[in-house]
């Protein structure tokens, strides 16, 4: 398809005035989901209020796909080009949207709704995914793993962060290994037959303080961290289980492996020194690191300038920080994860305060603007004949089934 000759301001300017119709819609759509925070894979409302949105705009629309009961996806037109938006919609416990996914989600569905308006004139094909499960459950893994990007040529979503955002392309996210330690151990009374005991509850703290000890040594931007879920029950019963969730995180999934099995030597070595035995099962699929797209990357952060916002470079020995399972979409085709700033919200994301700032003028505003920039990137690249047809090669050499990474694949689980 030639799409060289069409004049691509006058493309935003209509995506640009379709989200400006949208816009009430998106923004009580924001603040219900705000309102009712559902956890993941639990996100049975949330999922209803983004699919009854694409359906009024003329998706073909179903709710309950690639094996997620609360996964959503929503499709219009048929051209070569087949654009994957991502919406997440899942919250945090005790604190809701701290994290702003009732901003991704409308984002993502304004991009949408705003991208089938032009779909037929620049040869795409619009599908928005809703993906349950971003907070805990990898739900994108697992959708991935069943096929759900395997048509998509790119993919993209945009998420909110406090204030000014960073440019696109230097920022990345951390890969993650989450998984559960269970200490078994032998119970018995903490007064009357200590010797007798086996005490699992000692063997998370041995583990804990190892970890600890092992923090000097890891290298720089590395992070481990742990809770100990359970570890006994009252003080003069020596416990016979404990379990421990512990994760690694890197920007080098290579390097997370090696920090997995440093911090199974903490496992090990708490077992040894306690006697207890132990198991080691995955809590997630692993979260891989975020490739951002350079092409795509670059046209967000211009479409945002064009809105009147700033993009600050990354500072020095900062690349990102946190996980996404959208870390795992990149790895598999053209993607990117930018970010957008809530104007006036000074919060971290996973804060009560960040969750107030969620629905702030500012986060309706970053809906707004997330929608257009994701839509007049999509519009660049189809409109540039090197960029499309670099992304189309992609996907025509691609082999089948490609995208369909195994969920946990690289996870590793030890028992003795």
């Amino acid at each position: 398809m030639t799409v060289t000759t069409i004049d691509t301001d006058t493309l935003k300017k209509r995506v640009d005035d379709t989200i400006l119709e949208w816009r009430d819609r998106l923004v009580d759509a924001s603040h219900q989901l705000h309102a009712n925070p559902e956890l993941a894979f639990e996100e049975h409302r949330s999922a209803a209020l983004v699919a009854d949105i694409l359906r009024d705009a003329g998706f073909s629309v179903d709710v309950g796909v690639w094996g997620q009961d609360t996964a959503v996806e929503a499709v219009y037109g048929s051209g070569e080009l087949t654009v994957v938006v991502c919406a997440e919609y899942d919250a945090l416990p005790e604190i809701g949207h701290a994290c702003g996914h009732n901003i991704i989600a409308t984002a993502g569905a304004g991009a949408a709704i705003a991208l089938s308006q032009v779909a037929d004139e620049l040869g795409l094909r619009v599908k928005l995914l809703g993906t349950p499960a971003e907070e805990k459950g990898a739900g994108k893994a697992h959708m991935l793993e069943a096929g759900a990007w395997e048509d998509a040529t790119v993919s993209l979503m945009v998420h909110p962060g406090p204030g000014v955002a960073l440019r696109t392309a230097g920022y990345s996210s951390q890969s993650r290994d989450r998984f559960r330690v269970e200490f078994a151990g032998r119970a018995s009374h903490a007064a009357a037959g200590p010797s007798f005991g086996i005490n699992a509850g000692d063997a998370a703290t041995v583990m804990q303080v190892a970890m600890g000890l092992l923090r000097q040594q890891l290298p720089d931007m590395t992070r481990i961290s742990a809770v100990t879920l359970s570890g006994g029950d009252v003080s003069n019963i020596i416990p016979a289980t404990a379990v421990v969730e512990a994760e690694v995180r890197s920007f080098d999934l290579a390097q997370t492996s090696e920090l997995k099995k440093k911090v199974l030597a903490c496992v090990d070595g708490a077992a040894t020194a306690t006697g207890c035995s132990y198991s080691v099962t995955p809590v997630d699929p692993i979260y891989e690191p975020l490739v951002q797209y350079p092409f795509l990357a670059d046209r967000f952060d211009a479409a945002l300038e064009q809105r009147g916002r700033v993009m600050m470079p990354i500072p020095p020995g900062m690349g990102g920080g946190g996980s996404t399972d959208m870390g795992n979409v990149s790895q598999a085709l053209p993607s990117i994860h930018p970010l957008i700033g809530v104007m006036g919200s000074t919060s971290i994301p996973h804060t009560i305060g960040f969750a107030a700032d969620a629905i702030s003028p500012g986060a309706d505003e970053a809906i707004i603007d997330g929608a257009y920039a994701m839509a007049a990137a999509i519009i660049d690249l189809a409109t540039d004949i090197e960029a499309r047809a670099d992304v189309l090669e992609k996907q025509r050499n691609r082999a089948t089934g490609a995208t369909c990474r195994p969920a946990y694949a690289t996870s590793t689980a030890a028992s003795t």
